[in-house]
């Protein structure tokens, strides 16, 4: 069997887990939802213009709405024992993170997907542009993978659902800002040239920290 057809076979497994169950994806959006309603709310009635605010509200559910579905995603491989049926398999380690990661991606996209169409009737705010949409795929895919890492490390502890927000939310805080500064500066039509140094920082930090991810997921299953 192929690597790609590996890592598909898995991502294809917690898909079809995902959707039979709907557990993850039910929450993650009940919460995003229910964010943005407070959001919506509390701007109409305290905030007289909600833009210059709207794009770090949207990251803040995209966030804590990510690191949700990433410790449920993890949470019911390793209570169930699957993660460790998946250790033993010949498999490669790699395959495994990448096949997460990718699955982490698509559960966080799909919330995503309900996200933007309700800020835009919302806020009021065409938050469809081409480049707002660019930001968030860069975003949540630097997010999916250094996220799956800390949740594969956050998951053997006792602590798992405290240990994921300490440990996921220093390292993704350049992403987070350079997704916020890239979704503020598409927002308002800015000229590229004054945002494209956070653009460029989101896509270096995608390679890096997920080149890092990918080559230390082997050590930290292993513990």
């Amino acid at each position: 069997m192929s690597y790609l057809r590996k890592v598909f076979a898995i991502v294809a497994k917690d898909l079809t887990t995902e959707i039979r169950s709907r557990e993850m994806l039910s929450s993650m959006g009940a919460f995003a939802v229910l964010v943005i309603f407070v959001f919506a709310f509390a701007f109409d009635l305290r905030v007289a213009k909600a833009a210059p605010v709207a794009p770090g509200v949207l990251w803040v559910i995209i966030t804590f709405a990510g690191m949700l579905g990433l410790n449920r995603s993890l949470a019911i491989e390793f209570d169930r024992g699957s993660f460790d049926g998946l250790r033993l398999s010949p498999i490669d380690r790699s395959a495994i993170f990448v096949a997460k990661a990718l699955g982490n991606f698509i559960f966080m996209s799909a919330v995503e997907a309900l996200i933007l169409p309700l800020f835009v009737v919302f806020f009021n705010l065409p938050f469809l542009k081409p480049m707002i949409l660019v930001a968030v795929v860069l975003g949540t895919a630097g997010f999916a993978a250094v996220g799956t890492l800390l949740a594969a490390m956050a998951n053997s502890t006792r602590l798992r659902e405290v240990m994921l927000p300490i440990l996921m939310l220093p390292v993704a805080l350049p992403a987070l800002l350079a997704a916020v500064k890239c979704t503020a500066g598409a927002l308002d039509d800015a000229p590229i040239e004054l945002w494209g140094n956070w653009l460029g920082l989101l896509i270096a930090y995608d390679l890096a920290l997920g080149g890092i991810a990918l080559l230390t997921f082997d050590f930290i299953v292993e513990d």
